[in-house]
């Protein structure tokens, strides 16, 4: 493998204008330029990325870490951040965190290990003071999907809460009474305020359910196929659900047609998220719409101007979801 010396020789210049035309210093001449370029295509020479942080101070690198980017939410946010990196012209670096301490403790050591001129992190299961410790080293981190106290200026968050608050009031103003929540089974914040709104918006109804009424499984569409069986599976008189996200909604359907009920006819269900899948399963799924494309874009925006100490844009306090109605929903009243 060639050497910058290599490169030096063949070129009949110094290690140091090598360097300077590399780095793209104004004081390498045009003759010099030239010279180098051709000795690094003839040896097929590239440039330690790097070493040429470390005379920089830039990586053109943003690190990205999300829970699993084969999840097309994740795949959304990387979408949508790689969108204003380019524009930026810099590159992403990702990591997955997978919602488990550790990964995602190694995924943003990687990250800054790299030198990333920015970071923007989705973090749920390392605590609000870890993450502060992070952010006091790096200055340009952002975190996407969380609010951590004393960071407030640097988060760009999701009223979770008022998503499943505002799914359930629909249904119960369609006539709905006996509504299921099919719950994540994850232990973080998230799964915490979609159950909490989904019980806000009963106790403002006053409508009073038993626990059976709630059902938890894995956040994908089998674990709403497990949830809804079991929900099934106790005969309880529900005419509509609330699922955690739009894959579990999915699974929920196909076990309400495979137990010979229609969907909506016989039982309503509402997703969350608004992703790809909510527009192609049928019914059409009315949805909860979670903007991630446009906090993803904030977000990575935000932790660009922080690195280069640029005007901070626009940030909401909170991003508030919103409704999306499709065909999985029938009113009582019809």
């Amino acid at each position: 493998m060639a050497t910058i010396k290599d490169v030096a020789k063949l070129a009949g210049v110094s290690v140091a204008t090598v360097s300077r035309v590399i780095n793209q210093s104004p004081k390498a001449g045009a003759e010099s330029i030239r010279a180098v370029q051709a000795a690094m295509k003839a040896l097929a020479y590239r440039p330690n990325a790097a070493a040429r942080a470390l005379v920089s101070q830039s990586s053109d690198i943003v690190g990205v870490l999300v829970g699993d980017v084969s999840d097309p939410f994740f795949g959304s946010l990387v979408k949508a951040a790689d969108e204003v990196a380019h524009q930026h012209g810099k590159h992403l670096l990702i990591g997955n965190g997978y919602h488990r301490q550790e990964d995602e403790r190694r995924g943003i050591e990687l990250l800054m290990n790299s030198r990333c001129d920015a970071c923007v992190i989705h973090a749920k299961a390392l605590s609000d003071e870890e993450l502060r410790g992070y952010a006091a080293e790096m200055p340009s981190m952002v975190f996407i999907n969380r609010m951590i106290p004393g960071l407030e200026n640097r988060c760009v968050a999701l009223d979770n809460r008022r998503g499943t608050q505002l799914a359930t009031q629909y249904l119960l103003k369609q006539g709905h009474r006996h509504i299921a929540c099919l719950s994540s089974s994850h232990t973080i914040e998230d799964s915490a305020q979609r159950l909490a709104g989904y019980r806000d918006a009963l106790a403002e109804a006053g409508c009073e359910l038993p626990e059976a009424y709630i059902a938890v499984g894995e956040p994908v569409a089998e674990g709403g196929e497990a949830a809804m069986s079991a929900v099934l599976s106790l005969s309880l008189p529900v005419t509509a659900v609330v699922a955690y996200n739009d894959f579990m909604a999915a699974g929920a359907l196909s076990v309400i047609e495979a137990n010979g009920l229609r969907a909506p006819e016989d039982i309503s269900v509402i997703g969350f998220d608004d992703s790809m899948i909510a527009r192609y399963i049928q019914p059409r799924l009315t949805t909860i719409r979670y903007p991630v494309d446009m906090m993803a874009q904030t977000a990575t925006q935000l932790a660009l101007a922080l690195a280069s100490s640029q005007a901070l844009p626009f940030c909401p306090p909170c991003y508030t979801p919103t409704l999306v109605l499709r065909h999985s929903v029938m009113s009582r009243f019809s």
